[in-house]
């Protein structure tokens, strides 16, 4: 059985085969599209299939955006894609469409010791629920169950439920987002994340007065689009960037412990994202897991979860295999 998985986002979208032989890990004829250039994700597919020249018998793609009812309209991009016009659009047995972060979640158990960086080793209960927290572009959540010999794993919304400080300063952060910027609702995306989160936390730092923009900062961060590598890059030569990435690894510690709490995470906490990976150093340090446990009564509890950061960029798409030949 083969099965074509794709990793389906706003700015690229990654094809490749699976199959029963080599199993999901086994990713092959990968390749990479720039979304924006296509119409709709059947041109995409078409364009790979003509030019791989393989007979598919399913196909599996994680997405940017919620899945209901077999549909998805994806983030950033005018696309609809539906489960049963891609099945007959292929002639494919089956088409699945899953949440990125559900389809990153299938590709845990799956991961071997080289896949992720151990933040605590933990003391993990077999069977144990697993959560998975994505801070990127955005802020994704899911968890994975397991139903007897198998992890289930569960798309949801978590990272657009509301921020809740914990400290002065993030009560300060949040009027300033209520208030200076005019924002009703507060997401944990609005202060945990590349596009939102770190521009976020780098104004309120700034504008009210905590720390200095330094002149040659403030002409870097006009010459890209994206200021979170900026930030994250500075953050050994300015008090301004080192305190926001400061915050925002305070903010993340807090949700993880929180998602782990809500699903009882015996399992384990994965980060993943295109963020963790990159800064290694700060969550390595001691208060990272001191603030992800600090939960009164059940700080003993989580200090027995495992927290993991996921390196393998190719997760969605093992996920996606993971899912696509059960």
């Amino acid at each position: 059985m083969k099965v074509l998985v794709g990793d389906i986002g706003g700015t690229k979208t990654a094809l490749a085969i699976v199959s029963s032989e080599t199993g999901p890990r086994g990713l092959t004829n990968e390749k990479h599209f720039v979304s924006s250039q296509y119409d709709s994700v059947d041109e995409i597919i078409h364009a790979y299939l003509d030019d791989a020249a393989v007979q598919i018998d399913a196909i599996c793609l994680v997405v940017a955006g919620p899945v209901i009812d077999g549909k998805a309209v994806i983030t950033n991009l005018p696309w609809v894609m539906e489960e049963e016009h891609l099945a007959a659009k292929f002639n494919v047995m089956r088409a699945n469409l899953l949440n990125d972060l559900e389809g990153m979640a299938y590709a845990v158990p799956i991961l071997n010791d080289e896949d992720v960086f151990t933040l605590s080793a933990g003391v993990p209960v077999s069977g144990g629920s697993i959560a998975v927290l994505a801070p990127g572009t955005g802020l994704g959540e899911a968890y994975l169950t397991k139903d007897s010999a198998t992890y289930c794993a569960h798309a949801s919304e978590g990272g657009h439920a509301s921020f809740s400080p914990i400290n002065a300063l993030q009560i300060e952060l949040l009027e300033f987002l209520q208030h200076k910027k005019g924002l009703e609702h507060v997401s944990m995306e609005r202060v945990c994340s590349g596009s939102l989160g770190i521009p976020n936390l780098y104004a309120f730092l700034k504008e009210t007065g905590k720390h200095p923009e330094p002149e040659w900062l403030a002409k870097k961060l006009t010459e890209g689009a994206d200021m979170a590598p900026v930030i994250f890059g500075a953050a050994q030569t300015s008090e301004l960037c080192a305190a926001t990435l400061h915050l925002f690894c305070s903010i993340l510690a807090v949700e993880a412990g929180n998602h782990a709490l809500k699903i009882l995470a015996t399992g384990g906490i994965y980060l993943g994202g295109g963020i963790p990976p990159r800064i290694l150093e700060e969550l390595q340090k001691p208060e990272f897991l001191a603030t992800l446990r600090r939960k009164g009564r059940f700080e003993g509890l989580l200090t027995k979860m495992p927290v993991k950061v996921i390196l393998n960029t190719k997760a969605p798409l093992m996920g996606a295999g993971a899912y696509g030949l059960r």
